[in-house]
């Protein structure tokens, strides 16, 4: 949204879908940035119902916009349903962070067939890192249409620790998990993944009680709201040096990220950040949409193998910590991205014309 404002060209319209409307309103007040549609989300019992609500509701933003492209980020049911919204109205999809592929279509689930389904409408491909240009290309979409740019996501990144530099206010939250661990490494840990059922939370679970007794280390949990988390929060409350806490809003939990000796998730946006700050990842998966965080050295896969988790864990706390990468993105993804949709649009309305 800031880049294509800078860049002057086509006018950028915000739909906010509703998908964790709390979780990022501190980070839209701070970009300044200001819905201009803000659906509710729908009230689904599952994935497949989430979806028909979204593309209903998406769709009949678009009439009422009436755009000449539309712009998706990501994997999620939104990107999705604002694909197929688009698509059925013929207008011109650009995905943003294109060409991800873990090689497992159940894995994550539903994330991985939605991004493959979406390079299916899309017609601009902004890819994070040439080997997601190149998987795209090799399912024969265009290379063309297919642009290695970076991620936004590490854009988002570097913004807002910039952000922090000049106001930690905006971390508050994070201030008293900071202040309770009393200078102890903290370990970071983060578990949504949907494929990830209650035997494996448990295992996971293990591996992190495991770590907090053999060593001495202060693990922060914010609990995705997920019902089945709450396997965590049983097994792990009330354990000494482990502080479950409710979601955090992005400021806070970047400031965590910086603030930590280790981080350990099966988010995918997290190996992007960990790799980009130079903060060592365990992975709580067995394959990846982004080989590049393992090929860093800043991340290893781990699954749910708790002997494994604690094994990593204690490598990653004893070696030094590794270099900040930029094979994500320099931060520049925006920029790209605006210049090529600007150059693109205002051709088709000179043709048009």
């Amino acid at each position: 949204m800031q880049a294509l404002a800078r860049h002057g060209g086509p006018t950028a319209r915000f739909c906010h879908t509703g998908q964790h409307e709390d979780l990022g309103q501190g980070m839209l007040d701070a970009a300044g940035i200001v819905p201009d549609e803000r659906l509710l989300r729908p009230a689904a019992s599952d994935v497949g119902a989430l979806l028909a609500g979204l593309t209903t509701a998406i769709g009949a933003a678009l009439d009422r916009q009436r755009p000449q492209a539309v712009v998706v980020q990501g994997d999620t049911a939104s990107a999705m349903a604002g694909a197929m919204a688009a698509f059925h109205r013929q207008i011109p999809v650009a995905h943003v962070e294109a060409g991800l592929r873990s090689g497992d279509i159940t894995r994550p689930w539903p994330e991985e067939g939605y991004r493959r389904m979406i390079a299916r409408l899309a017609h601009w491909h902004f890819a994070p890192t040439a080997a997601a240009a190149n998987a795209l290309v090799a399912e024969g979409v265009p290379a063309d249409s297919v642009e290695t740019v970076g991620n936004t996501v590490i854009d988002a990144l570097y913004w807002a620790l910039s952000c922090l530099d000049r106001d930690e206010r905006l971390s508050h939250e994070a201030l008293p998990l900071v202040e309770r661990a009393s200078k102890r490494p903290i370990v970071l840990a983060t578990v949504h993944r949907r494929e990830t059922g209650a035997d494996e939370l448990a295992a996971i679970a293990e591996g992190f009680r495991a770590l907090v007794a053999r060593e001495k280390v202060e693990l922060i949990v914010p609990l995705h709201p997920r019902a089945e988390n709450a396997v965590l929060r049983d097994l792990l409350a009330r354990l000494p040096r482990v502080q479950i806490v409710e979601p955090l809003n992005y400021f806070a939990f970047v400031r965590l990220m910086r603030e930590s000796r280790l981080i350990i998730s099966d988010s995918g946006g997290i190996q992007e950040e960990a790799t980009a700050m130079g903060r060592p990842l365990l992975v709580l998966r067995r394959e990846t949409e982004r080989p590049e965080a393992v090929e860093s050295g800043a991340a290893r896969l781990v699954g749910s193998d708790p002997e494994l988790l604690l094994a990593e864990a204690q490598h990653a706390l004893a070696a030094p910590m590794p270099l900040p990468s930029r094979v994500f993105g320099d931060g520049m993804a925006s920029e790209r991205i605006a210049a090529r949709l600007g150059l693109d649009l205002l051709t088709a309305r000179m043709r048009a014309a």
